[in-house]
């Protein structure tokens, strides 16, 4: 590769278990194999020239190129518009779907001529186990295989026997490089598989075309179920589907990226591994998830937070860790790449997650209003999970009061953070109505004791009468953009004095052109050099707190000027620069989970304009329906 691409220049594929990225100039950049964790196997996005790839792009200098999804599924089309020609790539994975993890993984890359001619060149190129293990490339009978210590990748030619369009393989320096010379009408390409159970063989272009007929039929009868009908239908939908291709079926779990170590700031240092499972996702996936009408997967996520719960294999005492692995593994060590330069320079490369030790207090509101919620629609928490939960519960009766990490994932120290303390708020009301509501067993009064003393810590000390906001920390005076979510989890009416005022100082000093900062570094240092930009999950949450108090229509305006900003494909990053640019891991479940619960918040009070306040009804989405007990 010779430039690294914008990040909001690709587009995602995947089988369930991983995934893989793919820019606009028809390069495969990051794939990790066998699942979204596991070590690269193509990993240029983070070392253009050690980090291995896959590229397919028109032998010419002149051309302009275009990349779409088929309509309702995760194919990905880039086309490719010269004076002689137009071709496109056309890239999938066929969906696992046998519900067990499996090493076996494919990668088609169907070429195909639409006009004219067309000569594109192919060069396979990876880079075992992070460009670590060394490999040996060799041509068999019908196509070639790579082969590490580890890990094998086979190469199975797309083409027809009586009219050979692929061809021309040279093998230069561990890489391989092949030629599709293509007409009007004939297509060709390339079929890798990781793990193969046999050597590499001739596939028809038919044989490809069922399985992208398969592949097609997969998304868009998945697609199908959603129950959405609502101003946003293209926007939400490709969301879901974003998700979908970011949650390991063999367990249900939801990673929060495909990627690591894309930057928040160029050339900065933060830069962190998304490619595992948050416990704080947990309560908007399930929201989000029910809310489109998604049973299957919601179920499945809740049992594998029922697993996580059971477990109790936190560290240093607490019940939880902050993420896992797909698998439900809590190893998440966390080292530094230091052989790769990191995108545009932005080292370092991190694998592994040193945040996934840290206290933070909010993961168990998350997993709390996640379960209750789960437990109201159906998806009943049965007796064993209900006794670990209760040990959960009564721990963050002992230790609601500790300082924390936050839900920031802050370097900088420990802080009593306000978000915390609300979070564990949740936790409590939450345990306290699973009880009440069928009856199960608990000590409902020590519940609600420490229940009301966080309530009433946060109003006297969260609130900053100097301010007049609810602050970031006790006693502190800087704001900090996830409380907006304060009126959603029914911790304070949409329309309270104290909420309005929070709205108007997070507005004044956090929110710029419609787009919402998480905190300010610089009253509130995190332990990190650098800035970074806005904070798109807290976009969403802004416009769900001003739907919520009633302003309704500066709501809209600011979702729909949030949809501007998603990349060619309606796929967002974690963040927005000062120029538009998307930065860190791409693309990101929190924002895709935001987006969902902010247009179904959205639409149901467009639905009922002039509503004041959040009825006592799920007609209306979000984690809280019920008034406080």
């Amino acid at each position: 590769m010779d430039e690294y691409p914008p990040i909001s220049e690709h587009g995602l594929i995947g089988d369930l278990q991983t995934a893989a990225l793919v820019s606009t100039e028809g390069t495969i950049d990051w794939f990790c194999s066998p699942r979204y964790d596991s070590p690269s196997i193509f990993g240029a996005l983070l070392d253009r020239n050690n980090g291995g790839h896959c590229s397919i792009r028109p032998r010419v200098e002149a051309y302009a190129k275009r990349q779409h999804y088929g309509p309702d599924t995760c194919v990905l089309v880039t086309r490719f518009l010269t004076e002689q020609g137009v071709g496109a790539v056309i890239d999938f994975m066929p969906p696992a779907l046998t519900g067990k993890p499996t090493k076996n993984h494919r990668l088609v890359r169907l070429v195909r001529c639409a006009r004219g001619d067309i000569t594109f060149d192919i060069e396979i190129a990876p880079r075992f186990d992070y460009a670590r293990e060394p490999h040996e490339v060799t041509a068999t009978a019908e196509g070639w295989e790579f082969a590490g210590r580890h890990e094998r990748l086979a190469v199975h030619v797309v083409d027809s026997l009586g009219n050979q369009c692929v061809g021309d393989g040279r093998i230069r320096e561990g890489s391989l490089h092949l030629t599709a010379r293509l007409r009007a009408g004939s297509s060709g390409g390339v079929l890798l598989e990781t793990a193969p159970d046999g050597p590499p063989r001739i596939i028809s272009p038919e044989e490809c075309d069922g399985l992208l007929e398969d592949t097609v039929r997969y998304w868009q009868d998945w697609l199908a179920h959603s129950r959405y009908t609502g101003r946003w239908r293209e926007m939400v939908n490709r969301s879901a589907m974003t998700l979908k291709l970011m949650t390991y079926a063999p367990s249900g779990a939801m990673i929060a990226a495909p990627t690591t170590s894309l930057p928040e700031q160029i050339g900065g240092e933060r830069n962190w591994d998304y490619r595992y499972a948050w416990v704080r996702d947990t309560t908007l996936s399930l929201h989000a998830l029910l809310g489109m009408g998604f049973t299957e997967e919601a179920a499945a996520f809740t049992d594998w937070m029922g697993d996580r719960v059971r477990e109790q294999g936190g560290v240093g005492g607490h019940p939880l860790k902050v993420m896992y692995r797909v698998d439900g593994s809590g190893n998440l060590c966390e080292e530094s790449l230091d052989h790769w330069e990191g995108y545009r320079a932005s080292a370092p490369v991190r694998i592994g997650n040193g945040a996934a030790d840290q206290l933070q207090l909010d993961i168990y509101g998350s997993v709390l209003d996640c379960l209750q919620h789960a437990d109201q629609r159906g998806l009943q928490t049965s007796f064993v999970n209900w006794q670990a939960l209760t040990r959960i519960v009564d721990w963050v009766c002992d230790n609601w009061e500790q300082p924390e990490a936050g839900i920031w994932e802050t370097r900088g120290g420990d802080k009593d953070f306000t978000y915390g303390r609300v979070a564990t708020w949740i936790a409590l009301d939450r345990a306290i109505r699973m009880a009440a509501a069928r009856g199960r067993p608990a000590e409902l009064d020590r519940w609600i004791r420490h229940r009301n003393a966080v309530y009433l810590q946060v109003m006297e000390r969260g609130w900053s009468p100097e301010r007049a906001a609810f602050t970031q920390y006790l006693g502190s005076d800087v704001l900090d953009s996830s409380l907006l979510v304060m009126p959603a989890v029914g911790f304070i009416a949409p329309q309270d004095p104290r909420w309005t005022s929070t709205m108007e100082a997070i507005k004044k000093d956090l929110v710029s052109d419609n787009l919402v900062y998480r905190y300010d570094p610089a009253a509130s240092p995190d332990g990190l050099r650098g800035s970074e930009g806005t904070f798109s999950a807290c976009t969403f949450w802004y416009v769900e707190a001003l739907a919520r108090a009633g302003r309704v229509r500066e709501a809209r305006l600011v979702l729909e000027r949030m949809f501007t900003f998603a990349n060619h494909l309606g796929l967002y990053s974690e963040e927005i620069g000062l120029t538009g640019e998307q930065l860190g891991n791409f693309p990101q479940a929190l924002t895709h989970l935001t987006l969902i619960n902010a247009a179904l918040t959205l639409d149901a009070y467009l639905d009922d304009v002039g509503v004041p306040v959040v009825p006592r009804t799920s007609r209306f989405p979000g984690p809280y329906w019920v008034s406080a007990r």
